[in-house]
């Protein structure tokens, strides 16, 4: 059997002989061995060792097998247990077992291909065992951090579900603000078409609407030099410029940022009978 860390069988037995016998079955097994001849020493033992499986006589002095099995089980509940005992104790070591404290138990005499094989199938199930609560504390730590992105993503589209109400709130105010000024404004497309007009533009009875060409009311002059302004970038004012019914000047004001160079917005004003 061959692992990525060595395993610790630790043997508890008040006979020298019996500990010597037990050392002897499992000195060509890959795993390492403790002893210790009380069930105090084998508790003093776990203290500073890791142990993986502990082979313990059921009758000792002052701790019986099964009262030192049932402390490792509180206090190292992973290690597995395994009790040497006679014909006439099986009746607690059966106890023992219906309550979780052993895992199994031989009798003395014991089998020794039968022990050394028990003895490696169960340091194989306890690596299972560590596989799949490894395995399992992973889920439950992959699960976690799904739900904390979880979260997170609920908190960002809350976030940015606020972000585009306010931007929506904004973009419909500001167009209500635009509709409402007493100012004619016209907006003009890089391709000289008009894009947006105000109310105040209706109420100029000049006829302009969005979709026609700005060159359908101003001269081919003047659409020059409104183009000239989304090239360079530079405001520029027209004179008298004949709209409708009246005579106005118009600001042109280009657009700036992500918009530079794709339209100009023309302020109509001091319009004059």
């Amino acid at each position: 059997m061959t692992n990525e860390r060595p395993h610790t069988v630790l043997c508890v037995d008040d006979e020298i002989n019996v500990l010597n016998a037990l050392k002897r079955l499992f000195r060509k097994e890959q795993f390492s061995i403790l002893t210790a001849s009380s069930g105090s020493d084998a508790l003093k033992v776990l203290e500073t060792n890791p142990v993986h499986m502990v082979i313990s006589d059921q009758r000792m002095p002052e701790m019986s097998g099964t009262e030192l099995m049932a402390k490792i089980k509180d206090a190292y509940p992973d290690i597995i247990r395994i009790i040497l005992t006679g014909y006439t104790e099986v009746d607690t070591i059966t106890e023992s077992i219906n309550k979780g404290h052993i895992y199994k138990f031989f009798l003395k005499p014991w089998n020794d291909q039968a022990l050394v094989l028990e003895t490696r199938q169960a340091l194989e199930q306890f690596e299972l065992t560590q596989t799949n609560k490894a395995l399992h504390q992973k889920v439950l730590e992959q699960n976690e951090n799904f739900r904390r992105i979880n979260d997170n993503l609920e908190s960002l589209v809350q976030e940015r579900t606020r972000e585009v109400e306010i931007q929506n709130h904004a973009l419909a105010l500001s167009h209500s603000i635009l509709e409402n000024l007493p100012v004619p404004i016209i907006g003009v497309s890089e391709e000289m078409m008009i894009v947006l007009i105000n109310k105040a533009v209706y109420e100029m009875d000049a006829g302009i609407q969005i979709g026609r060409a700005l060159s359908d009311y101003i001269s081919e002059e003047n659409i020059r030099k409104i183009s000239g302004v989304i090239t360079s970038g530079i405001p520029l004012t027209l004179q008298r410029i004949f709209l409708g019914s009246c005579t106005s000047d118009i600001d042109i004001s280009p657009l700036s940022g992500r918009f530079s160079g794709k339209g100009v917005v023309l302020t109509v004003k001091r319009q004059l009978e």
